[in-house]
């Protein structure tokens, strides 16, 4: 069994088209460089914020930040239209060897966008380390058994990809070998009743969401 290390220090921060954080939490993150996925690039230039790269088919960027980004960012043009702007960020992200990565804007576009963003992250999640930060929550994809350290009542989510069968201790409803599975049966808004919550996963994966350290270490 794992530990799941609530504070990482992350290789890059990756940013969809999607609702981003404030300005100020940027700062936190200066040190570490940003991966901007097509139109979010116009969104961290409108904050003031220059990211390292900016990759995608380009479709989604206005002409004048790409004026203002050609000089200082690395501009990475991917064409193909069967991979979406979130695979192509991770994908650069590989190629520059950066293994813990820290995803924000995953939201606030269009829904099949989002629903195809999960899908995208469940599948590289096999090969990187993969975290999603959403206002105040965190959600990471786990493949095998895992412990992790927690408060009491802290509200922990256990969201099926697509199904999982797992054992739990520490939540205020546990499961035993029991099975959650999309359509079917979830595990949202459990609770920790320990300060270390641990699962055992027979089969399958599964997405933990939790409290997010503020800002998530970098």
């Amino acid at each position: 069994m794992t530990t799941l290390e609530r504070q990482v220090s992350y290789d890059a921060i990756i940013c969809l088209n999607g609702d981003l954080p404030p300005a100020e939490r940027f700062d936190a993150w200066a040190s570490v460089p940003l991966v901007a996925a097509d139109g979010a690039a116009n969104a961290l230039m409108r904050m003031g914020i220059v990211p390292e790269y900016v990759v995608g088919d380009l479709d989604s960027i206005a002409d004048e930040t790409l004026e203002l980004l050609a000089d200082v960012s690395t501009v990475i043009p991917i064409p193909e239209q069967d991979v979406n702007d979130f695979e192509k960020a991770l994908t650069v992200a590989q190629h520059q060897l950066f293994e813990r990565l820290l995803v924000v804007g995953m939201h606030g576009g269009d829904l099949e966008h989002t629903l195809n963003n999960w899908s995208v992250l469940m599948r590289f999640g096999r090969s990187l380390s993969v975290h999603v930060l959403d206002r105040q929550r965190l959600a990471v994809p786990v493949y095998g058994s895992v412990r992790f350290a927690t408060t009491q009542s802290e509200i922990i989510s256990l969201v099926p990809q697509p199904s999982v069968r797992l054992t739990t201790s520490g939540l205020q409803w546990p499961l035993t070998n029991e099975v959650l599975e999309m359509g079917q049966r979830e595990g949202a808004r459990n609770q920790a009743t320990t300060t270390e919550v641990t699962l055992d996963l027979h089969e399958g994966a599964v997405l933990v969401v939790f409290d997010a350290e503020c800002p998530p270490a970098a």
